[in-house]
């Protein structure tokens, strides 16, 4: 299934929405089986075919099957398989769809539906491959494989609480997205009770629906109430006296469940301390519901959270990592055995004893590597670029991420297995190749040795007159955008670029993949230190490279780069002279308690931290064009930030722009006649405020 450009006419605004970020057509989600003889993955049949498929692979001939096409099952409809789960073999695999329950027997593809009450959500086999427990409205329950003997494993005892789920600061901070977790006989399962009553209830709706009831969300902002989270262990006979037992530790000075899971050593979990500065990985008595200590850890900023983590290997030895020698060590049953330099940044397997990590010693790059007993660290990816993977049973998934491509190429290694080309066998994508090719340079620049992606237009040539300049970074703590790779947002500044701007995009202080030092930068104090490096980056490119006409400078930014764009203007009107800021946060209240207590503390004792991070402060000073936008839709940061930093604007007398995106959410970009609109109003606003 060969890459193919369906329409090379189409906007590159238009093909990424459409393409949802060139993800389409691209294979995911991949499952080795046990034996590593069968790889399962997800993948639509085009690059603009949102109906994504189940399928499997054979590792050893790359001879693909079709186990579950969506369209077929439900007789059409464009939803396709979100997610799947499988037993320990990967024989049997599970998905919902449409709120039925789906199981596919992998090595025939017979699909079934199984009769389940009300919508189902979240399915998971039990490793054995008999039993599929899932989530309705708001319990787990189980079902046999051959569906039979549906029921409840644990049933809300309040009207805001939910079993099996992730509560919203697990999902949106920790990296936490699942709630429950099985035991290896299939028995019993471990599952969270989220009780969300003295959480917030905030409201979402759309003032362009004024028919329609704003939706009711439980959102915990920073310095507010969390979501009161404990465990329990259930049987699958149901919660009946006796059969449920909880999970004890001090929830009191540890309020945050960050990871869980169930081995063949037991339950076990990671919690953490709601100012994040001490974490434990507690084993849990599966009779008792007594817990003991297996490691903790202490940060006077925070502890990181690495994905993955905590996990333990096959003989029982703990996998975590410390913040050794400035660096983010990996760590096996307590000793570590990366080298200082190397930064550890998830944990992808543990098959065994072997242990299959993401690494890197540039910032730019990610390495994949694998740590055995025998042979110890050692790096598996070549090329300079972005990998990850999987691996279990000796076979490979490597997902390789390149400057010299777009997008992603994926191959399956299993040893003893011949290929044409020695390396394994490719998995198919139909993904899109972008309409634009990417013209940027790979800067180091400062004695911090920041990096830099300057994107100029294809047309621009040595003597043409100089460019204005975009900035266009995200620069937060979240993600890096300086990457060797070809990123689905690098075009989109290159777009930017090719309607006459020299674009510029600088990953600064606290951005991940450079060290725990590095990531500590903004504590206290979220957007100074980014924007300094933002404008020591944009001088020293500037002193190199003619192209760049400094008299005409603006930032472009969404979400944190959003509330870094309007303090651009506010705090730094000699060096930029417009900026266009998408979905921002004005008061760092309004933000989650996990992600923003993380950096500035808890808010009743670092008020002058919040305050000093706050756009509404400053807004009366604002000198320089500005433009807000905000999808009206948005329970991620909500659009009240955008509005009240308007009005503060409005009071003060200072001229503005805000643009309301009705019924769109934090990242509008599922809609290819909203997205190319969007841009083209951004566009608009630049040239008439830098090339007036």
């Amino acid at each position: 299934m060969p890459h193919h450009d369906d329409d090379t006419k189409i906007s590159l605004p238009r093909q990424f929405a459409r393409t949802r970020r060139f993800t389409l057509g691209a294979p995911s989600a991949f499952t080795v089986s046990a034996d590593g003889s069968v790889v399962l993955f997800l993948r639509s049949r085009a690059g603009d075919d949102p109906v994504t498929c189940l399928w499997a692979l054979d590792a050893g001939s790359g001879e693909e099957r079709l186990l579950a096409d969506p369209a077929a099952l439900t007789g059409g409809g464009t939803q396709g398989i979100g997610s799947y789960a499988t037993d320990d073999a990967a024989g049997l695999a599970v998905f919902a769809l449409a709120g039925a329950l789906w199981a596919v027997d992998v090595p025939t593809g017979a699909a079934r539906t199984l009769p389940v009450p009300g919508t189902a959500r979240d399915p998971r086999p039990d490793p054995a491959g008999r039993l599929v427990a899932y989530l309705s409205g708001g319990a787990l329950r189980v079902i046999g494989a051959d569906g039979a003997g549906d029921r409840a494993v644990a049933e809300p005892d309040g009207p805001d609480v939910r079993f099996g789920v992730a509560e919203y600061a697990a999902s949106a901070s920790m990296g936490r997205s699942r709630g429950y977790w099985w035991c290896p006989d299939g028995g019993r399962l471990l599952t969270a009770r989220v009780d969300e009553a003295g959480v917030a209830l905030w409201h979402v709706g759309d003032p362009a629906e004024p028919a329609r009831p704003p939706r009711a969300v439980r959102y915990p902002a920073a310095g507010t109430a969390n979501a009161d989270v404990t465990l329990w262990i259930a049987g699958v006979d149901g919660a009946m006296d006796g059969g449920r037992v909880e999970v004890a530790w001090d929830r009191t000075a540890f309020e945050y469940v960050t990871a869980a899971g169930w081995d063949a050593h037991g339950p076990y979990l990671s919690v953490q301390s709601r100012d994040q500065r001490t974490v434990r990985v507690l084993a849990a008595d599966p009779d008792s519901g007594r817990t003991r200590l297996l490691a903790e850890q202490h940060d006077p900023y925070w502890v990181q959270l690495v994905p993955g983590t905590p996990a333990r290997t096959g003989s029982g030895r703990l996998v975590a990592h410390a913040d050794l020698d400035g660096t983010r060590r990996l760590t096996v049953g307590g000793v570590p055995v990366t080298p200082p330099g190397l930064h550890l940044e998830a944990v992808l397997d543990v098959d065994g004893e072997d242990v299959l990590f993401t690494a890197s010693d540039d910032p730019a790059q990610t390495h994949l590597w694998l740590h055995t007993p025998a042979a110890g660290a050692h790096r598996l990816s070549v090329a300079p670029g972005v990998h990850g993977g999987t691996r279990r049973g000796g076979t490979l998934v490597h997902v390789i991420r390149t400057a010299e491509h777009p997008g992603e190429r994926v191959r399956v290694e299993r040893p003893g297995t011949a290929s044409p080309t020695g390396s394994g066998v490719e998995v198919a994508s139909a993904a899109q190749r972008p309409v634009l090719a990417l013209r940027r340079l790979s800067l180091v620049t400062t004695g911090r040795e920041l990096r830099s992606h300057l994107h100029l237009p294809s047309w621009h040539r040595p003597g043409d007159p100089a460019l204005p300049v975009l900035l266009d970074p995200y620069a937060g703590p979240a993600g890096r955008r300086v990457t060797d790779e070809q990123a689905p947002m690098m075009f989109v500044s290159q777009w930017f670029a090719e309607q006459g701007f020299a674009v510029l995009v600088t990953d600064g202080a606290g951005t991940p993949g450079r060290g725990p030092a590095w990531e500590r930068e903004v504590h206290g104090d979220m957007f100074g230190p980014v924007l300094a490096d933002q404008v020591a980056a944009l001088h020293a490119v500037a002193a190199r490279h003619p192209e760049l006409d400094l008299r005409r400078v603006a930032m472009r930014g969404w979400s944190f780069a959003g509330t870094l764009a309007v303090l651009a203007v506010l705090r730094r009107p000699d060096v930029f002279h417009a900026a266009v800021a998408g979905a921002g946060t004005s008061e760092q209240r309004l933000y989650d308690t996990h992600w923003r207590e993380r950096f500035l503390g808890h808010p009743d004792r670092h008020p002058d931290r919040y305050e000093a991070c706050s756009t509404l402060v400053e807004a009366h000073t604002l000198a320089r064009p500005l433009q807000l936008v905000h999808g009206l839709s948005d329970d991620n940061v909500f659009p009240a930030g955008t509005l009240r930093l308007s009005s503060a604007l409005l009071a003060a007398g200072r001229p503005h722009e805000v643009l309301p995106l009705s019924g769109a959410s934090h990242a509008p970009t599922s809609d290819e006649d909203v997205f190319e609109g969007l841009l083209l109003l951004q566009l608009d606003f630049l040239r008439r405020h830098l090339n007036g």
